[in-house]
């Protein structure tokens, strides 16, 4: 139903609605993130090393960077719910094979087909919450779908993991199963019907790739949080080596950095909302500030708390860019705003590597600061071209 607005009108509210949005988001972001906790059980589990399990989590990126643009081209002319419908049920059928996976090959496989459906469904979702409220409540709503992802940090993970160390790791997949059904339900109950738009079309979306603000800002998104999982990547070591916090409290301090990307994400859609561009630039040198202070004070327990926190809140990044690229998608939306995550996943990648070849030439668990700060630096370059090309064109 629309609107005499112009806004959709869900079936039972935007609460529900939003909840189911962010439901899907929870689900996915856990099912992302669990598995980095539980490596060594997936290793023995399939019979590999702990570094050989680490290519679960590759194959896993991998599914996100190409299965964002894929999805998004290939079903460009479905109607948003049922786009995301589908999404939810690839992602099933990833999570079921995960926890029947017998070896090395077969978790790839899923762990692969478990992460295609992840961009797509955070970009199309974005869309949908975009769709149901004003344009100048635009931003703050695409945070609200993206808190699903910042929650699955602060409670979806630590659950899935603790169920994983109980009961075994294929009941975390199991899990993370049983709550995407649960999603699936509750967005068939409470997001609305949006007719697929008829001029929609697989050379429309692909037309996106075209654009020069477009490709920009893709690579702002593919540098801008490789800083922050450079540290993740190596955090566990950086706060028992260095900082001497037991290993017991890794979990809890993790909670923390969770509860601030739950704050980052709700105060930078507000922001990007007030002031959009601007928004972006102030969390990126944000991002830059509280690197260099955790390479700085990564030795001291206080402090490496407090800037882990505010490192957290970085991820207000993510609504003010997934709005910032909806606004010069133009015809190529669906495929525009599902990019955005495919970047997120290519920053992954990055941050891991880059960090961990600077650990092997000798640097310190904390020296991981000093490299995020650099890609932050560069996404600060590469988003003053964006904004150079936009003007001039």
């Amino acid at each position: 139903m629309i609107g005499a607005d112009g806004r959709i009108r869900p079936p039972l509210g935007l609460l529900p609605a939003m909840l189911a949005l962010g439901a899907g988001g929870l689900c996915i972001g856990t099912g992302e993130f669990a598995p980095m906790s539980l490596l060594p059980d997936l290793a023995q589990g399939t019979d590999v090393s702990i570094p050989a399990a680490g290519g679960y989590i590759s194959a896993y990126a991998a599914g996100v960077v190409i299965g964002a643009p894929a999805i998004a081209v290939l079903g460009a002319r479905l109607p948003r719910k049922i786009l995301l419908l589908i999404l939810l049920m690839i992602a099933m059928v990833g999570y079921a094979f995960s926890a029947m996976a017998w070896n090395a090959p077969s978790m790839l496989t899923a762990r692969f087909l478990s992460g295609m459906p992840h961009g797509a469904w955070y970009g199309v979702s974005a869309l949908v919450a975009a769709s149901m409220v004003s344009p100048q409540h635009r931003a703050r709503y695409i945070g609200y779908v993206m808190l699903g992802l910042a929650v699955a940090n602060v409670a979806g993970v630590p659950l899935v993991t603790w169920v994983g160390q109980i009961l075994g790791w294929r009941m975390s997949f199991w899990g993370v199963f049983a709550g995407l059904v649960l999603t699936a339900a509750i967005v068939s109950l409470c997001v609305p019907s949006i007719a697929a738009d008829g001029t929609a079309s697989p050379v429309k979306e692909l037309g996106a790739l075209r654009s020069p603000q477009i490709l920009m800002t893709f690579a702002v998104a593919s540098v801008s949080f490789a800083g922050m999982f450079a540290v993740y990547s190596f955090i566990t070591p950086a706060l028992t080596e260095m900082a001497g916090f037991s290993l017991s409290a890794v979990p809890w301090i993790l909670i923390l950095w969770g509860a601030g990307m739950v704050a980052g994400n709700i105060i930078g859609g507000r922001l990007a909302d007030r002031a959009l561009i601007p928004s972006i630039f102030g969390i990126i040198i944000w991002n830059v500030v509280f690197l260099v202070l955790f390479s700085l004070t990564g030795s001291l327990q206080l402090p490496t708390l407090m800037v882990l926190f505010l490192l957290g809140g970085g991820f207000a990044l993510v609504p003010a860019l997934q709005s910032h690229m909806m606004d010069i998608a133009g015809e190529a939306q669906t495929l525009a705003s599902s990019l955005t995550h495919s970047a997120f996943n290519i920053s992954n990648a990055l941050g891991a590597a880059a960090g961990g070849l600077v650990i092997a030439s000798g640097g310190s668990w904390i020296s991981t600061g000093w490299v995020g700060a650099g890609f932050s630096l560069l996404a600060l370059i590469l988003m003053s071209l964006s904004v150079y090309i936009t003007r001039r064109s």
